[in-house]
């Protein structure tokens, strides 16, 4: 992008305002350098990257950039033969320390950031390095003494010596007080020193270092501490020459590792950069644009990113898909040029990967070149007037706009004859769109008021002014052109409405028109938006309403289940002494049996009262279990399969009696059963259908019962239900697997075989039939 342009456009400010935002020297040098990009791909990886960091701070996180420093100028010079001071080292084991942190804290983050993961993978955390420089060197980039042996030796001899020479000081300070200006151990020259009245100087003795400002004090050694302070200057050399060996020893160490240092630097900067845009865009509370090559910008309320949020005045925006141009008239100080610059402003910032401040959903094209008339840039020097400083850089912008062009023109053809002015205007305008240009224009002429309606793919749009307040509005009115307001002004200052009328008549017919037209496209623009608003808050409520009726319904369903489930346990309560009252009856019958024969017709008569005893659940259970409610009124045939849902036994129908009773043939009996107790089973197949209530399905008897591994008790109860259901079911032979063991259950069943009124012989079985471990029983 020209530089030019970019300055116009004021796009450095918001490079100001980013670097700002960043935390590290190398992202404030990255957002000051940032330019638009002309990639569209590349565009929206900056896009992308910034909407992942604007995620991150969605989630209150604070990435930690603290301790990062921009340590390339002392790598440069690790590799070029100097040695880094102990600060510098200190700074380069800082920066890969948050380096680390930085890698270790993006890379718990759960949330989808994939760009700034796979950036952050680029960063080596170089541990070993650090903990070198950190096992030298101290927090306050002092060397400490474990830096090495040799310099652990000579700091104890500096303090061996410094305790001797304040040892030998402080005696002084207590035998000759009176010579000495203050009671202090001070030093001078590097040499431990006392302050002596220069009176008394012959008679204390020693080598002047220095003196006080007003000669009344002499800093002086004395003699007998000479050897000593020389001695301690020989081993603090040697203190010197060894720290200076060791900072040696780690230049070395980061020059080897300069390279992958250099990347980590890089990285930290670029991630720094990102997130630097990011909280820009939350500052601005801006959206990520949708990027696209097509020419089409669209925005909903946009602000002008220079203009504080609580005074901007938002507006929508939208060329390069009905209409390539857009001219815009109005007063001035209407707010013109504040759109120019915003559309321009919001093109250079998404093309920069920076989020634009306006609704979500807006969208933004990539262009090759922005271009930019703006303002006043009259050229004193030159002696050049206001057109033709203008002109001049429109020229310049003529020779290099294409199809991938965005124009700007502010007040275009303004400074010379209204006439010829306006005619240039709209030649200009013509060409930039014969070269498929996006161009938005500002003018005062009334002649290009009529320009949108003569041309394709070109709309007018104004700035509003409130004639009643007399100050514009700042409102963009796309599909308006602007009206000049003078008349309604002239009157609301004062002016005599003669004066007015008479200005009227020299107005020409067709300026009058134009003005009628226009006044009547403001009131249809007016009543337009406020239809809409009405329509959107409409919508709103009608939203508010669904999610009231959602909720409510919600509730509704949550008690309904509550109360099926409070039905439940009503009817779980109610099975439970139905298995009570039907124990009672199986106890009965179990006493008719043994006291006398039990008729056929009278067994079967008490297993359907013992089967009926058990109460339905609620129609919503029972429900559930019937597969098609119409078959009641299904005609049944002779020899039909069918389920007897009394017994839930198979039978065949034998025959019709009336329409609401068939005679069903079940096993060895014939039974008169009602319509609605049979339920019709597909050829083929057999089917025992599962009760309604709770009591345990009973699957289709076999001809033999194994009751092997049961208890005594329980395997006595189940020989009982078999037998009843084997009586039932037709059979004439039953066989009975209990196993030898112990012979208790063996002892059991022949017990109650014995005793049963329907069994006629029992036998061993042979030895193919499972020898004495089997019982056979014959049915009567």
């Amino acid at each position: 992008m020209n530089e030019r342009m970019l300055r116009v456009l004021e796009f450095n400010k918001i490079t100001e305002q980013l670097s700002n935002e960043a935390a590290t020297s190398v992202g404030k040098e990255l957002s000051l350098r940032l330019t638009p990009n002309r990639s569209l791909k590349a565009v929206q990886k900056l896009q992308d990257e910034t909407d992942e960091a604007v995620t991150v701070l969605r989630l209150n996180l604070s990435v930690p950039f603290g301790g990062i420093t921009d340590i390339r100028p002392s790598l440069k010079r690790s590799v070029i033969g100097g040695v880094l001071n102990p600060n510098e080292c200190l700074e380069i084991a800082n920066t890969i320390y948050g380096g680390r942190k930085t890698k270790q804290f993006i890379e718990k983050i759960e949330a989808d950031i994939s760009l700034l993961k796979e950036l952050i993978q680029q960063i080596d955390p170089l541990q070993q390095l650090e903990q070198q420089i950190k096992k030298c060197i101290d927090d306050q980039a002092n060397v400490l003494d474990q830096a090495s042996p040799k310099l652990q030796s000579i700091r104890s001899s500096i303090r061996t010596y410094e305790a001797r020479i304040r040892e030998k000081l402080n005696s002084y300070i207590r035998t000759k007080s009176k010579l000495l200006s203050d009671a202090i151990i001070t030093i001078r020259n590097e040499r431990y020193v006392l302050p002596v009245k220069h009176e008394h100087r012959s008679s204390f003795g020693g080598i002047v270092h220095d003196q006080s400002s007003s000669g009344q004090t002499l800093f002086m050694e004395p003699n007998a501490l000479v050897e000593l302070n020389n001695e301690l200057q020989a081993v603090s050399v040697q203190e010197e020459q060894e720290i200076q060996a060791i900072l040696y020893k780690l230049t070395e160490q980061i020059a080897e590792q300069q390279d992958t240092l250099y990347e980590n630097v890089k990285v930290l900067g670029e991630a720094d950069f990102i997130f630097a845009r990011a909280r820009l865009a939350q500052k601005m509370k801006a959206a990520m644009p949708k990027i696209n090559d097509a020419g089409i910008i669209k925005m909903k309320q946009a602000r002008h990113p220079l203009i504080p949020h609580s005074e901007v005045v938002a507006n929508d925006i939208e060329i390069g898909n009905e209409f390539h141009t857009i001219v815009i008239t109005g007063p001035n100080t209407g707010g013109k040029t504040v759109t120019l610059k915003m559309v321009g402003l919001c093109t250079l910032m998404a093309q920069s990967g920076l989020q634009i401040p306006a609704l979500d959903g807006c969208e933004l094209s990539v262009f090759d070149h922005v271009f930019a008339d703006i303002g006043d840039e009259q050229s004193i020097e030159q002696n050049l007037s206001t057109f033709s400083s203008h002109m001049t850089n429109i020229v310049s912008i003529m020779d290099q706009v294409n199809d991938q062009s965005l124009v700007l023109f502010d007040e275009l053809g303004a400074g010379t004859d209204p006439q010829e002015g306006a005619a240039l205007a709209m030649s200009i305008l013509d060409e930039a769109m014969e070269k498929g240009a996006r161009v938005i224009a500002t003018t005062h002429y009334p002649e290009l008021k009529a320009y949108g309606y003569n041309r394709d793919k070109v709309i007018n749009a104004s700035v509003e002014f409130d004639v009643e307040s007399l100050q514009p509005t700042y409102r963009l009115l796309i599909g308006v052109p602007g009206r000049s307001n003078a008349f309604e002004i002239s009157t609301r200052l004062g002016l005599k409405q003669s004066i007015i009328e008479r200005a009227k008549n020299h107005i020409g017919i067709d300026s009058k028109s134009v003005e009628s037209m226009i006044s009547a496209l403001e009131q249809s623009k007016r009543q337009a938006i406020k239809e809409y608003e009405d329509a959107h808050n409409l919508l709103l409520e009608s939203e508010k309403l669904k999610a009231d009726l959602e909720q409510k319904w919600k509730q509704f369903d949550e008690q309904r289940e509550a109360l099926y489930k409070k039905t439940e346990e009503k009817a779980e309560k109610a099975l439970t002494n139905a298995r009570e009252q039907a124990e009672t009856i199986v106890k009965e019958m179990r006493l008719k049996q043994s006291n006398s024969t039990m008729k056929e017709h009278e067994w079967i008569e008490a297993k359907r009262l013992l089967d009926t005893s058990m109460p339905r659940l609620s129609n919503r259970q029972a429900d559930n279990n019937v597969e098609h409610k119409d078959e009641i009124l299904k005609e049944l045939q002779k020899n039909d399969e069918v389920l007897v849902k009394t017994f839930n036994q198979q039978g065949t129908i034998l025959e019709k009696i009336s329409s609401n009773e068939y005679f069903v043939q079940v096993g060895m009996m014939k039974l008169k059963i009602q319509r609605q107790h049979l339920k019709p089973l597909k050829k083929e197949t057999t089917y025992v259908e599962k009760q309604t209530t709770p009591i345990k399905s009973q699957s289709l008897i076999k001809p033999q019962l194994d009751v092997r591994g049961l208890r005594y008790e329980e395997a006595m109860h189940e020989l009982e239900k078999y037998l009843d259901n084997a009586l039932l079911s037709g059979f004439n032979q039953v066989t009975i697997i209990h196993g030898k063991g112990t012979g208790a259950l063996r002892k059991g069943v022949l017990k109650n075989i014995e005793n049963h009124p329907h069994i006629s012989s029992y036998r061993v079985g042979s030895m193919n039939e499972g020898g004495s471990g089997v019982t056979i029983a014959e049915i009567k």
